[in-house]
């Protein structure tokens, strides 16, 4: 084998790799993390210090450690076995790679290799390894707790309708064949999530609790919602919107603007994602606070291993879904635009706005995010290149500031943002293309905006 052994050592021990002085049940537990994890190598005959220690095992002996690591283990797992020899002493190297079927088991025991070190993971993250395995998910499961006598077939022609109503394919089926269509219909059983999306009652398993503080232990307002999937998303952002302050913008129109707090759609694009990730095997609820000064959303189930707080920030990360079926129903009817993107839009949104960016931590047994307003309610500065005798509202004046942070922005972004709908913004934009402060450069979808300087 071609192995530069020195430059292994000199890296040290990782997601990968492994270092043990003597065959025994660490090394097995080792390859057993690898086998649920990227696969990896086990070298033996080194310290953790990296010192070269060698091995006196011979050629027979090979077929042995391979045979206890077989009978250790379950599904047995079979590593590759292979000698090296450095500086006058033999050092033997194991090779396992990801195993297809996981988790795999050392005596009844699961490990999963985080970084440099092996983790055992709890019943939570065995069974959610397992669904993985499957590509499949919790609430993609029949339930034998509830039956179709327990489903709203008035919410299932509810979701039809907005399918309809946004959608070229339209659904003309039945209720009962829509389910089984998005195989939340199985063998006669409904899944996990056809009970949470369409209950008749309340779901006590998906329990959202609200409330407005004066300070942290003083509570002026509250709400528990216990309904469908659907409809807490309307439900807590109204409460939301009832607890956060809007500011009048006055723009020489006959009505006056209106602008929020906090942007709107990122506030809404939070509450979607602790609806469609959040782990509902667990027994605590949801949870959204809300002071004078942020807004703490905490839900159960943290942040999968493989995404860092890093990664969501810069947006360099591949999304994984927790729950499968309820987040394709949701991107049915537009609630998701696209998967893994949703952290990016709320950063942006915040951007915009210029508010702090969120802080997201995975806190207890769960993932929180907090949400800051401003420290002082100044109004946004006019932007220096609007000269005062130009004929724009104050609207339009607060656009062209949004566009210098962000030429790329939306839209729809911009409509959210200003609380209006974007044939206003469109009029907006057109009359600060008229008077020649702003161009579009490129199309609507791969373009963006450019201010024109004043000379």
């Amino acid at each position: 084998m071609n192995i530069n052994i020195q430059k292994i050592i000199s890296q040290g021990e990782g997601e990968q790799v492994e270092f043990k002085e003597n065959f025994n049940n660490e090394a097995v537990v080792a390859l057993c993390a690898f086998a649920n994890t990227k696969g990896g190598k086990v070298y033996v005959g080194i310290s953790d210090t990296g010192k070269i220690k060698g091995v006196d095992i011979k050629q027979e002996t090979i077929p042995i450690i391979i045979n206890e690591v077989k009978n250790k283990t379950y599904p047995n797992i079979i590593p590759d076995a292979n000698f090296i020899e450095t500086q006058d002493k033999k050092i033997l190297i194991l090779t396992i790679k990801e195993f297809p079927i996981k988790p795999v088991a050392i005596k009844g025991k699961y490990y999963k290799r985080i970084k440099n070190s092996n983790h055992q993971l709890n019943l939570q993250e065995i069974s959610d390894m397992h669904l993985k395995t499957f590509n499949t998910s919790w609430d993609s499961y029949s339930t034998n707790n509830y039956t179709l006598d327990d489903i709203s077939s008035e919410k299932i022609n509810r979701f039809i309708e907005k399918n309809n109503k946004l959608n070229d394919f339209k659904i003309e089926d039945s209720p009962f064949h829509v389910l089984k269509k998005y195989e939340l219909l199985k063998n006669e059983q409904i899944t996990n999530a056809c009970y949470l999306l369409f209950a008749k009652n309340e779901i006590f398993s998906a329990t959202i609790e609200l409330g407005r503080f004066s300070d942290p232990i003083s509570i002026k307002d509250g709400l528990t919602v216990n309904s469908n999937l659907f409809t807490q998303v309307n439900e807590v952002i109204n409460f939301i919107k009832k607890h956060i302050n809007k500011e009048y913008i006055i723009t020489g129109n006959p009505e006056r603007e209106e602008r929020w707090q906090y942007p709107i759609s990122a506030i809404r694009e939070i509450v979607i994602n602790m609806i469609v990730h959040r782990d509902y095997t667990h027994y605590g609820a949801s949870s959204i606070k809300i002071y004078n000064n942020k807004i703490e959303f905490y839900n159960p189930g943290k942040l999968p291993d493989s995404i860092t707080i890093e990664q969501l920030l810069t947006g360099n990360y591949v999304s994984e879904i927790r729950n499968l079926q309820i987040a394709g129903m949701f991107k049915q009817i537009k609630l998701i635009e696209k998967y893994g993107s949703g952290f990016s839009r709320i950063i942006k949104a915040f951007k915009v706005y210029n508010l702090e960016t969120p802080v997201f931590e995975n806190f207890q047994s769960g993932f929180r995010i907090t949400i800051f307003t401003k420290k002082n309610n100044v109004p946004v500065n006019v932007p220096v290149n609007v000269p005062v005798n130009v004929p724009v509202n104050n609207r339009q004046k607060e656009i062209i500031l949004t566009i210098q942070k962000d030429s790329n922005i939306t839209i729809n972004l911009l409509a959210d943002i200003y609380n209006v709908n974007e044939k206003t913004i469109r009029r907006d934009l057109n009359k600060l293309i008229e008077i020649k402060l702003l161009k579009r450069i490129g199309s609507d979808k791969t373009g963006h905006w450019e201010i024109i300087k004043i000379k």
